[in-house]
């Protein structure tokens, strides 16, 4: 905010709350002092509808000073004018990291009756899986649903099924790390027909039937612009988190459509670390509650 918005709020703020004041002080000074109480003030309206001289009672008018007074006291106090900190020298984020800081505190022994636990043994322990998952419905779920069944963009966490894999240490890295998943566009390299052909192929490798001549066309475009990421077969690499394309799991929807789209357009997905944000102590939960929903999907 400039210095000059944040003055010319100041001014537009307390030309309100000054000019109420005033407002008050005024129509108590007003015509109604020459009229005697319960008097008529002389308006008619309708015919039979008159005013009288009925001053409000003097507690009630005390409250629109009392109120106005707190208005004045509060942006003394706190940043409620343009750019002034006010004299508490309150801000947003001194009151959040205060509250982390309380909530830290109060919880500290809670989580520390996890520590120094194999995160396999966390996922069999039925206390450090209800807490991962409640940490996971407040801070993963809005992606990844409160089911952990994923969405359109964000892959499920309770299939067996893993772009980076499954294994705990994996799993583990992608909440402390985040991950970068990118699929470049490949609708200029390949042009509409070659696109045809890839898409056909990629249905191919997933079990569907399509027109034989494109999918052998496509065959080739595959392995010379996708085999690099997705391997020769297209059962995917996790370790560039490209996705398998012989199973019936898409995270960005396996119609012709989509599939077309993510071929012409390329995707780009991000997962943002949550080292920093939730800790480790915390990570440890969510994933020991992410590990326990593919170890019961592997039982399945």
């Amino acid at each position: 905010m400039s210095q000059g918005l944040s003055w010319y709020i100041i001014v537009i703020v307390l030309f309100n709350v000054l000019g109420m004041l005033a407002l008050i002080w005024w129509s108590g000074k007003g015509s109604s002092k020459k009229v005697a109480e319960g008097e008529e003030m002389g308006h008619v309206w309708d015919g039979d509808l008159r005013e009288f001289n009925n001053p409000l009672p003097r507690w009630w008018l005390w409250m629109f000073y009392i109120t106005i007074a707190f208005a004045l006291v509060y942006f003394a106090l706190y940043p409620a004018l343009g750019k002034t900190k006010g004299v508490l020298n309150w801000t947003q984020e001194k009151a959040w990291e205060k509250e982390e800081k309380k909530a830290d505190e109060e919880f500290a022994a809670f989580f520390q009756q996890f520590d120094g636990k194999d995160l396999t043994m966390l996922a069999g322990d039925p206390g450090a899986v209800r807490a991962g998952k409640r940490l996971y419905l407040n801070y993963c779920s809005q992606c990844h649903g409160s089911d952990a069944g994923g969405a359109r963009g964000f892959p499920s966490l309770a299939d067996n099924d893993w772009l980076y894999g499954g294994e705990p240490e994996n799993i583990r890295t992608s909440i402390l790390a985040g991950r970068n998943g990118m699929m470049p566009p490949f609708g200029p390299v390949l042009g509409d027909d070659g696109l045809e052909d890839v898409a056909a192929y990629v249905m191919q490798l997933n079990g569907r039937q399509v027109d034989d001549a494109k999918a052998k066309a496509g065959q080739e475009k595959f392995a010379l612009n996708c085999a690099g990421c997705h391997m020769p077969d297209g059962t995917g690499n996790k370790f560039l988190g490209a996705p398998n394309l012989t199973n019936n799991i898409w995270v960005y929807g396996g119609s012709p459509g989509a599939i077309k789209m993510s071929i012409r357009e390329g995707r780009n997905g991000v997962m943002p670390a949550h080292k920093d944000f939730l800790g480790e102590q915390k990570v440890e939960l969510v994933a020991a509650y992410v590990l326990s929903l593919t170890e019961a999907a592997k039982e399945q």
